[in-house]
């Protein structure tokens, strides 16, 4: 699959851009049902550095955050669609209900999440801080999201 790749590998990828002092971007998300905001935030993600490494939730992760009737799509889709975009180098899936051990392995130079969370509240941030990278917050310019468009099919299609 395009760039879904293990921790392992994506941790050697890691190592290699250190060498050549590529900035790393890191973010994370469930990404279920595609949309131009998420499109628009990932590209804005990687203009913010060399590379953009996505961590994914995995359909389990998926079912403990949002509920069992989610994910809509399968982590393999799901994943495909991710490492399709432009704007993504690498995708790694992970199982638990927060990306911080991910992140702790990875250790990316700059993390980011939507302007919708606080610095202090994101994930990882210590980490990242402790090891001299940046966090920083991305703004949505449309309200968009998989829950609504949900909401809006099954509106349309309510007898």
């Amino acid at each position: 699959m395009n760039g879904l790749m293990p921790l392992d590998e994506i941790k050697k990828i890691r190592n290699k851009f250190l060498i050549e002092k590529k900035k790393v971007v890191f973010t994370n998300g469930c990404f279920d049902l595609i949309h131009a905001g998420h499109v628009d935030y990932l590209t804005k993600a990687r203009e913010l550095g060399d590379v953009l490494i996505v961590g994914l939730n995995s359909d389990k992760s998926v079912r403990n955050i949002k509920g069992d009737k989610r994910p809509i799509l399968k982590e393999k889709e799901r994943a495909f669609i991710i490492s399709s975009l432009r704007p993504v180098d690498y995708v790694v899936l992970f199982d638990e209900d927060t990306p911080a051990n991910l992140i702790a392995e990875i250790i990316p130079d700059i993390l980011v999440k939507g302007a919708d969370w606080s610095i202090e509240n994101i994930i990882g941030r210590e980490v990242v801080e402790a090891n001299g990278g940046e966090v920083k917050t991305i703004s949505f310019v449309n309200d968009q999201s998989t829950s609504k468009i949900i909401k809006s099919i099954l509106d349309k299609y309510k007898s």
